[in-house]
């Protein structure tokens, strides 16, 4: 019990203390996660969008493997970049194998069958009346989406905030294409792991006690969204 009392306050005192290395870290993995959920924002809200408001054969079978894809092993996805952009791979001319464009790459794709998923939940728990008087009224698709996100907004600013929550926690995939590197591609997740390694526990704690904010934080964003719909 003494050990984790004094580690606390050792933790606590970097903190405190504005440690460089604690803060540095902090960024990198903010600013890595914020990238990857607005990538995957950009691309997933729309294309949830069309699959609520659009029929096409095979409609059901991409929304299975969009499902399915919510839970694909991370490992997976980084061995999957990791082979995209290794020199001999087709993208190794981008040079962004263990670089912190490397890692928002691969989390917004562990993030895109989120924001997908959710914003397709949101806009089919819409009324359904909604999408037929657009297309009734001659809206032309932009229209269509522009209108049901306004109606969306708060369930799709959700999805977004519950995408990041997931790649700011994401380890694997900041490994395997980081590289863990000082003052460069170290996350908080990924210097935790080797911190508690190397039994540097109070910094390790330190960023943890970071990313429990974070989390914290998320989940108060989570819920004042929420709220105008309770």
């Amino acid at each position: 019990m003494q050990f984790f009392v004094d580690s606390l306050l050792s933790a606590l005192a970097l903190i405190s203390s504005f440690d460089p290395e604690v803060y540095l870290v902090v960024w990198t993995s903010l600013k890595v996660s914020a990238i990857a959920t607005a990538i995957a924002a950009v691309v997933g809200v729309p294309l949830g969008v069309l699959f609520a408001v659009k029929r096409f054969p095979g409609k059901r079978a991409l929304v299975l493997i969009l499902n399915t894809s919510m839970a694909l092993p991370t490992v997976v996805v980084g061995l999957f970049f990791y082979a995209l952009l290794s020199r001999r791979g087709p993208l190794g001319h981008l040079g962004w194998l263990f670089t912190p464009q490397g890692i928002a790459a691969g989390l917004s794709v562990l993030a895109l069958p989120i924001m997908v998923n959710l914003t397709l939940a949101a806009i089919q728990g819409l009324d359904a009346r909604l999408a037929i008087t657009c297309r009734s009224l001659g809206a032309s698709v932009a229209q269509q989406i522009v209108l049901i996100l306004r109606e969306a907004r708060f369930a799709v600013t959700a999805a977004v905030v519950v995408a990041f929550g997931r790649v700011v926690s994401e380890v694997g995939i900041a490994m395997m294409l980081g590289g863990n590197i000082k003052g460069f591609t170290r996350t908080m997740t990924t210097a935790i792991a080797l911190e508690t390694s190397k039994g540097e526990f109070e910094l390790a704690l330190a960023l943890g006690i970071f990313l429990l904010a974070v989390a914290f934080l998320v989940n108060a964003m989570l819920f004042l969204v929420q709220r105008p719909r309770v």
